[in-house]
This record gives structure tokens, sequence and C-alpha cells, in this order.
């Protein structure tokens, strides 16, 4: 039996974005098909993960507008919705799912969203939380360094 990985999830008037936490992840299917059902699978560190959601409405064909982004430690997808709208809920049922949550990073509210200048780029910021090589993990505070006398 396999198991369900962390889903975060937020929306604009035309797409959903989808954040599936994942690190490591192998042999990552996703599927989208237009009623608004989206498949998951994927391997990692052994184990087989997987999902299946019906979305609360029904979006563009898989391959048209559906876009993934492969990170180190989770998986980005960007769906277009097929009518331009604000949903009410991710899922087509009320069910509550405990390994879905909203994605307060990415959220953004009806009123805001013209204000917000959502670029093209549905991936900015998609590495965000990944490590960086540049920096080394350390964080720059000058105002520090100026009182231990450097």
């Amino acid at each position: 039996m396999s198991r369900q990985p962390e889903v975060l999830w937020a929306q604009r008037s035309e797409k959903i974005y989808l954040t599936i936490s994942l690190p490591d992840a192998k042999d990552v299917e996703l599927k989208t098909e237009p009623k608004g059902l989206v498949t998951f699978s994927a391997v990692a560190h052994g184990e087989p993960f997987s999902f299946t959601l019906e979305l609360f409405d029904s979006i563009l064909p898989e391959g048209s507008k559906t876009k993934t982004k492969m990170g180190l430690r989770n998986i980005i997808c960007s769906i277009q919705k097929e009518k331009k709208g604000w949903w009410k809920r991710l899922l087509k049922s009320e069910e509550k799912h405990p390994y879905i949550k909203v994605d307060w990073n990415k959220w953004c509210d009806e009123d805001e969203e013209s204000a917000s200048g959502d670029s093209d780029d549905d991936f900015d910021g998609a590495n965000e939380g990944d490590e960086s090589d540049e920096d080394d993990g350390m964080l720059y505070l000058p105002d520090l360094e100026k009182l231990r006398g450097k």
C-alpha cells in the first residue's frame, strides 16, 4: 500500500498551484484529465507514494497548460482552469484530507490578484527552501559584523 505525500495548494482565477512535498522523488508520474482528475505516483526512499484528486471543476487537458517542475524537495505543478474564476475549495467533495493543506506562501485573495502583478513565470521562487551552494547556508548580517569589530 502506498503513502500520500503532503500536498500544498493555492489558486489564482486562471490556475491552481500544487506543491507536492516529497524529497528525492523518483519515477514521478503526474496525469491530469479535463474533468479535473489529477493522479500522482512516485517512489521516495524506497517507498511508493500516490494520490488521486478530483478537483472542484474542470481543467484544460494535460500537455496544453499543465506545467510541472521537479525540485530537490518537492514537485510543483501549475494547472490551468478551464473557466476563469475562483473555486471555493480545491476538491469536488467537502471531505477533509489531512495531507492537503493551503500553501500560504503562494496564496492570493480574489481582490489582491490584480495588484500582485502575477508574472507569466509560474515557478518564481520554485526552489524556495532548497539549499543553495552560493552562501553555504550562512546568513549575512552586516550589523553583527560591525559589533564584533570586523
